[in-house]
């Protein structure tokens, strides 16, 4: 396991998380996996009493579940979870687009051409992490320029675990096909043109998509 080192000026237990939070998004912890509070707060160098402030804070993010009396393991989801939460997304994410596209349109442009640009390059290096975390910059830049925090906050709910399935589930897939490439800069393309409608199918059938990879993935894990 790599070495794991804090960052940003925030209280211990929320450092602790943000730094677990990550390790879990960019696969350090496998889904399913096994946390041990006790190597936690040795690698750290911190007491276990933050470590399990982070777990709370974790397990309410829905990344990890903490059984009593036999330990935390990073989230596995079912085939029901997987759908519920493309539901949600297919139902969240236009709409945030469209805000987005009203409120900062330049701003979501510019956030959606960088993604793009670190998503080539993650394909170019076959990096499954890098094209997990632009895929994830890409869909995020709806919520961060649409202006509205309830559907920031409603989207938070969520962003974790589809952050972990990206990068865990379908990113390995992706580096290694177009197809998911290709969809994302169509999106683009649609989103400056303000096609919202087409925008719109195309997101719907590209969160649907992404689904069926997630739960093929899983079946062969």
């Amino acid at each position: 396991m790599k070495s794991l080192k804090l960052d940003a000026p925030k209280s211990l237990s929320q450092r602790v998380m943000l730094r677990l939070r990550q390790a879990i998004i960019d696969g350090e912890f496998g889904l399913g996996a096994v946390i041990s509070e006790e190597m936690i707060a040795q690698s750290f160098g911190v007491s276990r009493t933050p470590v399990r402030e982070a777990m709370g804070l974790l397990q309410s993010q829905g990344l990890v579940v903490i059984r009593p009396q036999v330990g935390s393991f990073v989230f596995t989801p079912s085939a029901a979870d997987i759908s519920a939460l493309c539901a949600f997304r297919i139902i969240i994410e236009p709409k945030a687009a469209e805000l987005a596209y009203r409120h900062d349109r330049a701003g979501a442009v510019a956030a959606m051409r960088s993604a793009i640009s670190e998503m080539e390059q993650a394909l170019a290096s076959k990096d499954n992490v890098a094209y997990g975390r632009a895929d994830t910059a890409l869909h995020e830049a709806f919520f961060a320029h649409c202006g509205n925090r309830y559907l920031v906050e409603s989207y938070q709910l969520v962003s974790g675990r589809v952050a972990a399935l990206r990068t865990n589930l379908s990113a390995p897939v992706d580096v290694q096909t177009p197809a998911s490439f290709d969809e994302h800069r169509k999106l683009l393309h649609l989103f400056e043109r303000g096609e919202l409608p087409a925008f719109e199918t195309l997101m719907t059938s590209h969160i649907a998509n992404s689904g069926l990879t997630y739960a093929r993935a899983l079946e062969v894990a």
